[in-house]
């Protein structure tokens, strides 16, 4: 059997980076970027903002306790986009094998490349050589048989932490089939892919702190610790066991947008209004992505931070925003308001590119269906010519009636446009694939 050479490569603090890149002023100094509203979070922080303990996912006020000088700035997703695909670019160039994790990271197999190329660690180098000379930022990349081994390889390459000290690191950090035991045993648990905070803390009341410990504890006590299904896992990647394919096309499940209020909001119509433009910006993003989906999900988080959901699957598929709307607006009234709401977000899941639609009355009738059947053909011509006016003069163009005189939040690719409104910053990464389910780990990590 072949042995797999597996690459992770991911970008070296890829948001400061490509603003200190544009803006040379900025090299040097403590830079955040993320939200810059009260309840901004830190999407990415440059390496002398994280010698003051600045993190990713952080909420930007701790930021601003632990570092007041650092320069806070909101960030340009259409610019990490444009930048992201020169990079991947440069990835697809090496192997077509190519499975994009977020805008900065990515696997490569590149076992069949090695004969034209070199060696795996060789391939490595000059992928870093070729990131600097084109695209003029710096990445790290880990060699290793098997993703997972990979990617914690890759955080050994990247430059070091050390009191208030940057130590430059390797840039390229490989680990032989023969080495993946001596390199995962000793890292902490919290290292391994499925183990967050929970899990951690259950297998601390086992004595279990390193991967070593967690690879040596029997499979049954493992199982009876975290359950079935992760016990196997984590019994399996602790003993260096991933035989995960790099996959070149990752199937999009869903597809949302959320917002974090500045203040708590109780008020029904406002939040109204905050749906229509959610879910105009989720429709644009299907219909760009070809896509329709048939269960439609809300996300709404009370200031004790509970979150709740709520969800309704569609007769059929869907692409349009008043569909959207409407189904989120009734799934709104099955949501407890009396406490406020700090954060709303609009979701469609069940995603199809199949177009076939089963006429109802109201379409044979030239009207528009309600949200329980399919879109009548005047509101397709509608939509068409909205994505052409976009996609023409910009996303700000033209929107919903609702959200007149209000900021456009909709920048290209979908994402909010981080100048649009202060009052607000968005609890998703900006670092997400553009679309990505929503998930236990509300969180946005930037390497």
């Amino acid at each position: 059997m072949t042995r797999r050479s597996i690459l992770h490569v991911d970008m070296d603090a890829f948001y400061a980076s490509v603003e200190e890149r544009d803006d040379p002023s900025l090299r040097g100094k403590p830079l955040v970027v993320g939200g810059t509203g009260r309840r901004g979070v830190v999407a990415a922080a440059n390496y002398q903002a994280r010698v003051f303990g600045v993190r990713s996912a952080m909420p930007s006020s701790i930021a601003r306790r632990r570092c007041p000088q650092a320069i806070f700035l909101p960030g340009n997703h259409k610019l990490y986009a444009d930048v992201s695909r020169q990079v991947m670019a440069i990835f697809r160039s090496v192997t077509d094998l190519v499975e994009p994790l977020s805008l900065d990271e990515a696997f490569l197999d590149v076992t069949g490349a090695q004969r034209l190329q070199g060696a795996a660690p060789e391939i490595a180098a000059a992928i870093r050589d070729r990131v600097r000379a084109e695209v003029d930022l710096s990445c790290s990349v880990g060699v290793a048989p098997s993703k997972l081994v990979a990617k914690l390889a890759s955080v050994e390459a990247k430059p070091q932490i050390k009191g208030r000290r940057v130590t430059p690191g390797s840039g390229v950090h490989v680990v032989t089939p023969e080495g993946v035991e001596d390199f995962l045993r000793p890292l902490p648990i919290r290292a391994m892919w499925g183990v967050g905070p929970k899990t951690a803390e259950r297998l601390a009341r086992l004595g279990i702190a390193t991967v070593g410990e967690l690879a040596d504890l029997p499979l049954e006590t493992l199982i009876g610790a975290v359950g079935e299904a992760s016990g196997r896992h984590l019994h399996a990647v602790s003993n260096g066991r991933d035989e995960r394919p790099v996959e070149p096309e990752r199937e999009t499940k869903s597809i949302s947008h959320e917002e974090t209020f500045a203040t708590d909001r109780f008020d029904r119509d406002g939040l109204h209004r905050e749906l229509v433009g959610m879910a105009d910006s989720v429709a644009s993003r299907l219909r760009s992505a070809e896509l329709r989906g048939r269960t439609v999900t809300i996300k709404a988080r009370y200031p004790s931070f509970q979150t709740v959901t709520r969800s309704l699957t569609l007769g059929q598929p869907t692409d349009q925003g008043p569909v959207i709307v409407a189904v989120a607006d009734e799934l709104l009234d099955k949501v407890d308001l009396d406490q406020g709401l700090r954060l709303l977000g609009v979701g469609v899941s069940g995603l199809t590119h199949e177009v076939n639609e089963q006429l109802t009355f109201d379409d044979l009738a030239g009207q528009t269906a309600d949200h329980t059947g399919a879109s009548g053909k005047p509101a397709v011509a509608s939509t068409e010519a909205i994505d052409t006016i976009r996609a023409r003069f910009g996303p700000a163009a033209i929107g919903p009636a609702t959200l007149l005189g209000k900021p456009q939040r909709v920048a290209p690719g979908g994402q909010p446009d981080p100048e649009a409104d202060d009052s607000r910053s968005r609890e998703t990464p900006i670092k997400e694939r553009f679309a990505q389910p929503w998930g236990p780990q509300d969180e946005c990590l930037d390497g």
